[in-house]
């Protein structure tokens, strides 16, 4: 029989190794760490921004007679200064107190619920504009003054 020789300079297979190699890891922390180190200086920056001041009404139940304020409440019935119209009382009232205005001094503020419909908004909006008003004013309130 013939023997086979071993070339002495390869080694037998072995068993693979279970370790972790690191290095790539490492590498890939390290440039991160860069790049944050890099980037974290610009976060410094910031814009200044003109805030408006609000005002606060003490009460929005005193309305003067010469000022509209018109209500839209969640029923979708209107009010203009506390009284109740319809929808053709609301035209002829804001059509005569427009008439008699310069034409600098015909707005109304519309106040809205916010359980009010969108579109039944809008149709007060619209019905004013054919009434005469140049100025919509829309009127906010905080959401504590009307929740109890």
């Amino acid at each position: 029989m013939k023997k086979t020789r071993h070339n002495p300079f390869i080694q037998p297979p072995s068993r693979p190794t279970s370790s972790i190699n690191v290095t790539p890891l490492v590498d890939v922390v390290l440039v991160l760490l860069i790049i944050f180190m890099v980037v974290t200086p610009l976060l410094d920056k910031s814009v200044a921004v003109a805030v408006p001041k609000t005002e606060r009404v003490e009460d929005i139940q005193d309305v003067p007679d010469e000022q509209l304020l018109v209500r839209l409440d969640k029923d979708s019935n209107l009010t203009i200064n506390d009284r109740p119209v319809t929808n053709a009382e609301y035209v002829a009232t804001l059509k005569t107190a427009m008439d008699n205005r310069v034409p600098e001094a015909q707005v109304i503020f519309l106040l809205a619920d916010d359980d009010a419909s969108y579109g039944r908004m809008v149709q007060a909006i619209d019905l004013a504009k054919s009434a005469g008003v140049r100025v919509i004013g829309m009127s906010t309130a905080e959401p504590d003054e009307d929740k109890p």
